[in-house]
């Protein structure tokens, strides 16, 4: 009703797109460069991932997400570290040479010094005066102050490099500016992505364990949405979504979906005047129990991966020619999807949304 947002800042972007997942999907060798999978590698670090999903395919894989300790559970730990500790011993070693780990520090992206490891890559972000004073070699970047002056640089290190060992002269450079600038104790966000951390990280048997990590296992919050009114929405009426109007307006959805907005009940009678949102009527309305799932923490890429594989293994598979009830469901299978919407560390990326159907049609929405 009243105009007080600022307008001072970028406008936000999204990014619709309608593609086709692979005919074939090998899970050894997921394909890097096609989407959902290309949009899952470009987000790095989530915080909140939420799954959609009708009551009856929840059913489906309600089995396999509570298989042993649970895919459907994320294990990450919280530890105090100097940055110069990640350059030493058995932690370099079998975590960043030979192992495949995550890390990120406290602060703020564009405000404070930063660092982040993925994929080997330890990413150094800081102001102009430390910079100065570490003598390492970076790159100016944007902060969205003044346009003409740097005030922050980015030093990147591929650890996994033939030159990055103790003794080497670029080494020992980044190991001086450990020792005597980059000296803080930080809080730092870990991630092991080798399967077997989730049994030695909480026993104490991991060359982490002597910083003492806090370790977390965080199971999804499950809730049960009763009566939500969906948007009948089949494969074949996709390209109507083509308008950016249609487009957002069913990202919207989604969204009040995971919020759990009483306005996309169908028993909801809230006052116009409070309200004007309608649920978009594509191919006509109905009620359904939805199903959301959320997890809070520190998500890797490959988390969000294994999860929409899945989903999509055990939840959209083919139901025809089963019985009478089966045919039924399998006449209308191209009705069958669930959506994914995870969100990133502020400064780490946005938000996207995946929308996929049985079969291989995939809707992609990514903010900026």
């Amino acid at each position: 009703m009243f105009d007080i947002q600022k307008d001072d800042g970028p406008n936000p972007k999204t990014y619709f797109t309608h593609s086709l997942l692979p005919g074939y999907i090998d899970p050894q060798n997921l394909p890097t460069k096609k989407k959902p999978f290309s949009t899952f590698n470009a987000q790095r670090f989530s915080h909140t991932l939420d799954l959609i999903l009708p009551e009856e395919l929840y059913e489906l894989v309600q089995t396999q997400l509570d298989v042993g300790d649970g895919a459907s559970r994320l294990r990450y730990a919280k530890v105090y570290m100097k940055l110069g500790e990640l350059l030493e011993g058995p932690f370099f070693t079998e975590y960043i040479k030979k192992g495949n780990i995550m890390m990120l520090s406290e602060g703020r992206p564009l405000v404070d010094n930063v660092f982040s490891l993925y994929e080997g890559v330890l990413r150094i972000e800081l102001d102009r005066p430390t910079y100065e004073r570490c003598g390492l070699q970076g790159t100016p970047i944007e902060d969205g102050g003044k346009k003409h002056q740097k005030a922050r640089w980015v030093v990147e290190f591929n650890l996994r490099a033939s030159n990055m060992v103790h003794g080497k002269k670029l080494f020992s450079r980044l190991e001086w500016a450990c020792k005597n600038v980059l000296n803080q104790s930080l809080t730092w966000l870990f991630y092991n992505f080798n399967p077997s951390s989730n049994e030695s990280l909480p026993e104490g048997r991991e060359p982490i364990s002597p910083h003492h990590p806090f370790v977390y296992t965080v199971p999804p919050a499950i809730a049960t949405l009763h009566n939500v009114v969906m948007p009948n929405i089949v494969v074949a009426s996709l390209p109507d979504l083509y308008e950016q109007e249609d487009s957002l307006a069913l990202l919207e959805w989604l969204h009040l979906v995971t919020l759990g907005s009483p306005r996309i009940r169908s028993g909801d009678r809230i006052d116009s005047f409070l309200s004007r949102y309608e649920v978009p009527n594509f191919n006509g309305l109905s009620p359904r129990n939805m199903i959301r799932m959320r997890w809070k923490g520190f998500i890797p890429p490959q988390f969000v991966r294994e999860l929409f594989l899945l989903i999509r293994k055990h939840g959209l598979k083919s139901t025809r020619g089963e019985g009478k009830e089966e045919r039924e469901i399998g006449s209308q299978e191209e009705c069958r999807w669930f959506a994914l919407t995870a969100k990133a560390f502020g400064g780490y990326g946005g938000c996207y949304t995946i929308m996929q159907f049985a079969g291989r049609e995939t809707l992609t929405w990514e903010c900026d």
